[in-house]
């Protein structure tokens, strides 16, 4: 197995914690937050969705799904273009009132595509490549994959947990 394969499999893993989190749900349920600054489901799918986005398609060196495929304008939210959620106040986090589980899946759906399309093709030489060097140590491709599993992971975990909240309501 391959470094490559190994994060290829993470990143599936994530999609099916996603979905089960997400998936069935109605807006007001994807919209529920436990106390009035907690983050919905809705918001933190959204948000893990753009930093895999974002931060995929920089070190892609291409366009972000949300701005190319028109995602942006599809969900209409109230922020400027390259909003990623990143500091959000709680006003924020309210104001990401997904329409449908349908729309926010196939958001995610589409970057997760790309971004396993991407991994699958990794070498052992391009995952020790650069990309920040304004961090000490640099950043390397696959340090930069592994924070944004991270940083998924966790999010989808905190929408599972939420989803248990909601349906016991």
């Amino acid at each position: 197995m391959t470094g490559s394969d190994v994060l290829t499999d993470a990143f599936d893993r994530i999609s099916e914690l996603v979905h089960a989190a997400a998936g069935g749900l109605s807006a007001d349920q994807l919209a529920y937050r436990a106390d009035p600054d907690a983050n919905s489901i809705g918001w933190l799918v959204w948000h893990l969705t753009r930093v895999q986005d974002d931060h995929v398609s920089a070190v892609r060196g291409a366009e972000q799904a949300w701005i190319e495929r028109g995602w942006v304008e599809r969900f209409a939210l109230p922020f400027d273009t390259d909003a990623t959620g990143y500091g959000h106040s709680s006003d924020e986090v309210g104001a990401v009132r997904v329409g449908s589980d349908e729309l926010l899946l196939a958001y995610f759906d589409d970057v997760h595509s790309h971004t396993v399309s991407y991994v699958r093709q990794l070498t052992a030489a391009d995952l020790a490549r650069i990309v920040d060097d304004r961090w000490d140590p640099p950043v390397t491709l696959s340090a930069r994959l592994v924070s944004v599993i991270s940083d998924d992971i966790q999010h989808a975990g905190q929408s599972a947990f939420i989803r248990g909240i909601v349906e016991r309501r």
